[in-house]
Order: C-alpha cells, then structure tokens, then sequence
C-alpha cells in the first residue's frame, strides 16, 4: 500500500475507498469470489470486476485461480497478496523492548524480543530507541519500501488520535507520531501498550468469538484495555483504561502518576518487586538471597522465576497480588458484565500462584448472577502479544479496520 494509495483513502475519493472496503472484507473473512464479494458489499459485478483488477494492478490482491469441488469447477477466488506489504509493532516495556513485523495477511515473519532498553522521558533514550528500531529494520531482508506503517506501544497516557503522549517522550508540542515519522522516515502510529495486547489477543490469541473483553495487562504497573461489542474502546481522548490509577487504598505509597492509594500501588509487579526487595533488606531468606547480598541487580521475571522454583517469599507476594487484583476485577465484572477477562503481562507467567488466588477473590467479591457470564483465562499470546497488537493495530489504522 503505497503512500500514494493512503493519501488516496484521507482524500476520501470513493473508488479508493471502496478498495479499502474490499481490502478489509479479505483481512477479515479471507478470499471469495467476486460474486460473493458483490453481495457481501451490496455491489454490482461489474464493479467489484474493476476494484478487484485495480487492487491486483496495485499488488495487493492476487487471483488464486478456479477451485475445484466436487460439484465442478467455481470462479475464480481473490484474497490478499500476502508480500504485498508489512506492519512493524514496537512494544516498549519498563527494562526492555520488543519489535516485530507481519505480513499483509497478519502472520508474523520477524520478531526480536528482548532487547535491553529502560524507558524514560529523556531526548537521548528517544534518540536509542530510534536507533534499535533501525538495527531491527535494516536485517529484516525486507524493503524499507514495503514496509507500511509501524505501530510502537507506549505505556500510561497516549491520544493515539492526536498522535501525543503525556506519559513519555514528551520532548515538545508536536504529536509523537510526527517526531517518530520524521526520525524514521516511515508512517507512525502509537497507541497505549495494554490496548495492543489487547488487540492482538482479540484477533489471534485466547478470545473465541466473543465480544465483549476486558484484558487485564498486569506487569511492572497495571493497564486495562476493554473490548466492548466487539470493539476496542478508546473513551473520548483515547485515555480508557486507566484501572492502576483507580483510587483505593489508604496508604501513603506515592505512585509514579504523583498520587497516593493508586490500585496499581499494592496489585502490579512493581508492588511485588519493591516489597520483596524491602524484605531481602531486613533478612528475609529466598532462593535471590545471595544475588541480593552480591549486589546483583534483581529485576521482577527474577523474583517469578524463584516462585516457580518454590520460592516462599516469591510465592506469598505473588499470591497477594493475586487476591488485591481479583478483588478489583471482581468490581470490573460487577461494572462491565463482559464474556471474558484475559490476565496478561509479565505476572500472568506466574500461572496459578497468580491465577489461583485471582478466581478466589473474583468469586468472593463479585455478584455470582453476573460472574456465571464470565470466562477467565491467562493470555494465549504472552510476551508477543504486544508486538502482535502493535502491528495490527498498525495495519488497522492504515486501512480504516478501526477508528480510535
């Protein structure tokens, strides 16, 4: 999809536009005949002949040929060209990143996980973002020409419609998109970090059809991001989904947003981490215990690990947590009435020390009438489901599949 082809759809010239339509129709019910698209779109056939030619010309559908059955032969099948371009997703974590890339049809074809970076508001960590992003782009083997657009996940407070970020790299007045864009010479879109995930465990990971979704993005801080009728939910400035910062504890721990008794403050992997350093310090033992005595930086996948190796101290926080969160999950149910909840983030890779704990208090808490309509299951997608989201989402946003 050239940038021609893009400016072509924000002119709002019909035939484009229809092209759009016929391109999302493949993205989300897979090839048909030209017939069949005809109906599904409420278009004549000579039209849908003529959009379909233009789009195949473009590179962007491919005529797969007559398919065989058992009735005789049938028309011709279309659906997408697959190679005809790609999306990258970017997913910025608290001590790393993540950057993927698919194809036209959604399959991932490249991913780098892991790769040690720390976040903050700085012009210079903005600069060796920009820098890993490039390493990443240059030894895909794939032209910087078929790459579309890319997506990149920032956490906390993001108006992906304006493109502006109020929780990182707010270096001036100008949307982050347009920063990104000009230093990376490439179409840019951002959007809040739990909402990818979210995204992309709607469209390829643990969700089966249903429609209304609450994914529970339960890392280093706490994120939310809803899928209501089938749907992701923005709010009015792109800003839903805020749940860590729902006031509810009376203490005097000063969340990173500046305010005090934040949910995220005693349910989220940086209550964990934070206590059970505190409790290392006045001589807890654990299986971290001599780590900590070297001075070895102890980072939160270490302290899950250790409770996966029957660490007590890890396993007691964990299970906390678990209890806090369901407890305000519970409270989400009462609200939202949704099919599904999805746990995921790293904590989630705690399995049932977190998810065991979680059900209990869910079901101690919430009203049984409305908790029976829902499902709860760990992310099916895990660590990848950030980058996944991000390009989805990328690829969503350049073709109108949705709207923030």
């Amino acid at each position: 999809m050239t940038n021609k082809f893009i400016q072509e759809i924000n002119s709002g010239s019909k035939n484009a536009l229809l092209k759009r339509e016929i391109l999302c129709y493949y993205i989300n019910h897979g090839e048909n005949t030209l017939a069949d698209l005809g109906k599904e779109m409420s278009l004549s056939i000579p039209t849908v002949t003529k959009l379909v030619g233009e789009l195949i010309e473009d590179g962007y559908v491919i005529d797969f040929g007559k398919q065989e059955t058992a009735g005789g032969r049938r028309p011709n099948i279309y659906g997408l060209n697959q190679n005809s371009g790609y999306f990258v997703g970017v997913d910025i974590n608290h001590f790393d990143m993540n950057i993927g890339m698919i194809n036209f049809n959604g399959v991932m074809v490249n991913s780098k996980m892991n790769i040690p970076y720390r976040v903050d508001h700085s012009a210079e960590k903005f600069e060796e973002l920009c820098v890993i992003i490039e390493d990443f782009l240059n030894n895909s083997g794939v032209p910087r020409e078929k790459i579309i657009s890319m997506g990149i996940n920032i956490s906390g407070r993001v108006n992906t419609r304006s493109g502006h970020s109020y929780s990182y790299f707010y270096i001036d007045e100008r949307p982050l998109t347009e920063i990104f864009s000009e230093r990376l010479d490439m179409n840019v879109s951002i959007d809040n970090d739990s909402r990818a995930m979210t995204y992309g465990e709607f469209l390829n990971g643990c969700v089966k059809g249903e429609k209304n979704v609450v994914y529970i993005n339960a890392t280093w801080g706490l994120g939310m991001g809803l899928i209501i009728n089938g749907e992701l939910y923005y709010g009015k400035s792109g800003f839903s989904g805020e749940v860590g910062h729902y006031p509810t504890f009376d203490n005097e721990t000063l969340c990173h947003c500046g305010k005090k008794g934040c949910l995220e403050t005693q349910a989220s992997g940086s209550f964990v981490h934070r206590v059970f350093m505190e409790k290392l310090k006045n001589g807890s033992s654990s299986v971290l215990s001599k780590k900590y005595k070297k001075g070895e930086e102890i980072r939160l996948m270490d302290i899950i690990n250790s409770a996966l190796q029957d660490d007590m101290l890890s396993i007691e926080l964990i299970e906390e947590v678990g209890f806090t969160l369901g407890k305000a999950i519970a409270g989400l149910i009462n609200i939202f009435n949704p099919e599904l909840v999805v746990i995921g983030g790293i904590m989630a890779q705690a399995g049932d020390y977190l998810l065991l704990p979680l059900r209990s208090s869910i079901k101690k808490y919430s009203l049984n009438l409305v908790n029976s309509d829902t499902s709860l299951k760990l992310s099916k997608l895990g660590d990848k489901s950030g980058i996944l989201g991000a390009c989805m989402l990328a690829r969503s946003k350049t073709i109108g599949l949705i709207k923030s």
